[in-house]
Parts: structure tokens; sequence; C-alpha cells
């Protein structure tokens, strides 16, 4: 294996990798140590070696012998992440040292058995942790934009041991939320003690959240501008001729002003605008 092909071997997995799985491709001891001393290769840690330009927080993880996970994990995979206060990781069990004053260790066993290579877990693991971590809201979230970007399954996970915090977000979880926002709201929504529906298709079109029969409660992210909004405003218009209630919210008032939207929906109950007339 030359220089070039060592560069590309790298990059694809990653840019951060043991010495032992570079001589399992082809890399000799020689052209290894070569590749460091010529600045091509950096020794991240005893048999870790690293591209210049390598992920700082694969670099990390390799380091300090843990793996991403949890929240960090989620964040890397795209998932709905509503805060990560700081890096969060794992490591096995009675490992040894870990980075405990930058970042939240996890060190319970993994669902899923972790490659020696690995520097991020794999979903699964990062759902299991994500339950047992975070408060039920967030990791209900980060659990359905899992099953929504289909980067695991229902079926998968419930064939798994999972512990008792991760068994009760698989029960609640469900793929139909287009984003975080569309699991917020049936979850905040669910003490008033009427159908809440999410993705249920009305005169031709899915609607964020049916309440009841009649009322329904779309969101808007940042695409709903120009022709998009046109859309939206003509299908609620259509919807109201249809004897629907639509209450419209932005993500803005969703996160930042929930009191008022709990007040706008719990009022539109109250008034029996959930039921069909």
């Amino acid at each position: 294996m030359d220089q070039g092909h060592l560069a590309s071997w790298m990059r694809r997995t990653g840019g951060v990798a043991r010495t032992s799985a570079l001589s399992d491709a082809g890399a000799s001891r020689h052209r290894i140590q070569t590749a460091i001393a010529t600045g091509a290769l950096l020794r991240v840690r005893r048999g870790w070696v690293a591209l210049p330009d390598a992920d700082p927080e694969l670099v990390s993880a390799a380091r300090h012998g843990v793996v991403i996970a949890c929240i960090s994990a989620a964040r890397r995979l795209g998932l709905w992440v509503l805060a990560e206060d700081r890096p969060h990781v794992a490591a096995r069990p009675h490992a040894g040292r870990a980075p405990t004053q930058r970042a939240t260790v996890h060190w319970h066993e993994p669902a899923v058995p972790r490659h020696p290579d690995a520097l991020v877990d794999p979903i699964e693991n990062v759902l299991v942790t994500v339950a047992r971590c975070q408060p039920l809201e967030p990791a209900l979230v980060i659990w359905e934009s899992a099953l929504r970007q289909q980067l695991t399954s229902r079926e998968v996970l419930g064939r798994l041991d999972l512990p008792p915090a991760a068994r009760r977000l698989w029960a609640r979880a469900a793929p139909y939320s287009d984003s975080g926002l569309e699991t917020m709201l049936p979850l905040r929504l669910r003490w008033l003690g009427v159908p809440l529906r999410q993705q249920v298709w009305v005169l031709g079109r899915p609607v964020d959240l049916l309440v009841g029969e009649r009322l329904v409660v779309q969101i808007d992210g940042g695409h709903h501008v120009g022709r998009q909004r046109a859309s939206d405003i003509e299908h609620d218009a259509r919807l109201m001729l249809h004897g629907y209630h639509v209450i419209r919210v932005t993500y803005a008032q969703v996160v930042d002003d929930w009191p008022h939207v709990h007040g706008l929906i719990a009022t539109a109950v109250a008034q029996g605008l959930h039921h069909a007339s």
C-alpha cells in the first residue's frame, strides 16, 4: 500500500483508525512509520493514527478510548436533538481513564456489541443510552426521528434486551413525526384525553395533528414560504369549508412560547371545536 492508497483507505474509515487495521489492509509497519514521520499521519495514542484533517470528535474519542454516544451520536446522525450540554461518550464498565471532566460518560453495557475499532455507537445503542440519559420529551423526539429516517425499526428494537427506560420509549415511539415538533405536540397534549392522530390524510394531504375529529393543528417550519405557503393556505381554506377548524403555529411558538400555543388548543377543545358537527 503506497501513501496515496493509505490516505484513501483512511478517509473511507473516517480518517481515524487503529494501526492494526491499517496493517490488515496491507500497509507495512515501515509505511505507517514513514507516514507518521512525514506528517501524513498523526499518532493519536498508542495503536491509533489519524489524518491531519480528521474529524476532531473522532480523534478525541480515539485518544480517550471511548465511543461517541447518546445525544452527541444522535446529532451526528442528523436526528432531532433539542439540546446538547456537553459531549456524550460511552466506555466499557471498569474501563480506564475517560474524559469525565469534559464529557458525560456512559459506562453501562451496550445493547449491541461494539466493534473494537468503532468510534461512534450504533444507532440501537444510541437510542438505549438516550432513553437512560434524557427526560421523556427530548428522548422521544430522538427515537421518533430515528424511526422516521429508517435508521432502525421497531421490530429490531423490540427484539433487543432493552432496559426499562428504553422499553417504555419503544412502546410509545412511532415513525409518523416529520419533525421533533410533531413528536412534542401529542406528548404535551395527551392530558386533554381526546384522540390525537399524526399525519392523517384529510382532503388529499396529511395534516400534522388531528385533535378529535375536526381540530387540525399545523406546524410551520422554515420551508413554509412561497409556493409551499400558498398551498398551505389553500388547503386550510378547503379544510374550513369542509367543517374543520385549523390552528397554524410556528416552530418558534412551539419552542419559545408553548403556553400561548397550549392555550389556543385547550380553548378550542373547551369550545368543542374538535367534535364533528
